[in-house]
């Protein structure tokens, strides 16, 4: 890898020289402006405004504007002046936790590679020192005609350097956050806390820029002479006001669940005031199967004591016509012998 700077490092009185090589690189699809009549390639030039003419790099220098709109020249000379020790010495000025440094605060990222045979020895105590300790190095270089400040930390076996803000360069974060008073259910927070479980963690390295992608196979396609590449529209995604936090929550984890390929959603605590979800599958049917039995014997039991009852109301009359027929029929020879006798009395008297 090209180095982009040369210096060395100032490590108390051992000094490590070394090579600074960018550690990132932008693949973004650049694009070039053009004249939309006949395509002809937009240039821009650098005219002096006084002359009115197009002028050469080298005939171009620094000038700082004052506040009345004044140019005060710069010069190469004046800039080479200026007492700053870090010119070409990265020049580390303490040790500190990780933790204590503000992401915020991170800019670009380099690579720090030992420059000759003699500067392996060095390098390698600062990277097993840094190792040991479990800390970063803050330090402080010039790069491209400015003072910056470092972090030094260990990536696998190679020390890294991170160009940091200036603490008065990050801004504060006022009037960024919510004005209005809100109140976040623990119901949420549970539905909240089962969207991240189910996200899960992610390899970082299977991730890619679909937007680039679909960019780089358009213009495959302008190329060839053919069609544009169709790309599938994103989802519309709903904009403003949540009006159902709660749903949205829970669709988003069902939908996480079946983009992992799982079937059931994570367990939440219902909120208070709201029905627990009725039991579902082998449970809810055993259960009705179980109330549809009893039911079935309670009516079966309920009717053999019905028939019951009939029957015996009905043995009774029968016995009681069978009784009342009975002595009818006994008492019928008793009742005509003293009416046989009381005629023939009658006709006695007659004669």
């Amino acid at each position: 890898m090209r180095s982009i700077w040369n210096g060395a490092i100032s490590f108390g009185l051992v000094s490590i020289p070394i090579k600074l090589v960018n550690a990132t690189e932008n693949h973004s699809v650049s694009f070039r402006q053009i004249h939309e009549a006949d395509g002809g390639r937009i240039r821009y030039r650098k005219v002096c405004e006084l002359e009115e003419k197009e002028v050469t790099n080298a005939e171009i220098g620094k000038a700082y504007e004052d506040a009345d709109g004044s140019m005060i020249p710069i010069t190469d000379e004046d800039l080479a002046s200026l007492p700053l020790p870090t010119a070409k010495t990265i020049e580390i000025v303490a040790f500190v936790p990780s933790s204590e440094i503000d992401p915020l605060q991170m800019d670009a990222a380099y690579y720090l590679s030992p420059n000759g045979v003699p500067a392996a020895k060095p390098y390698t105590l600062l990277r097993e020192a840094l190792k040991r300790s479990d800390k970063v190095a803050i330090a402080k270089f010039a790069l491209r005609g400015r003072e910056r400040l470092g972090m030094l930390r260990v990536v696998d076996d190679v020390v890294a350097m991170h160009g940091l803000l200036w603490p008065d360069e990050i801004r504060a974060p006022e009037g960024v956050a919510p004005q209005a008073d809100v109140t976040v259910r623990e119901a949420e927070l549970d539905l909240a806390d089962a969207l991240m479980d189910t996200l899960g963690e992610v390899d970082i390295e299977s991730l890619h820029d679909d937007y680039r992608e679909a960019v780089e196979a358009m213009i495959a396609a302008k190329v060839e002479g053919g069609v544009t590449a169709e790309t599938q529209a994103p989802a519309e995604r709903a904009g403003g006001k949540v009006i159902d936090l709660m749903a949205a929550l829970e669709n988003s984890v069902r939908a996480a669940k079946e983009a992992r390929g799982e079937e059931e959603v994570a367990e939440v605590t219902p909120i208070k005031g709201r029905a627990a979800p009725k039991p579902s599958g082998t449970k809810k049917s055993t259960g009705q199967a179980a109330r549809k039995t009893a039911a079935k014997k309670a009516a079966t039991k309920s009717t053999a004591k019905t028939a019951k009852k009939a029957a015996s109301k009905s043995t009774t009359k029968s016995a009681s016509k069978s009784t009342s027929k009975t002595a009818s029929k006994s008492a019928s020879p008793a009742e005509s012998k003293p009416a046989a006798k009381k005629a023939a009395s009658r006709r006695r008297s007659s004669a």
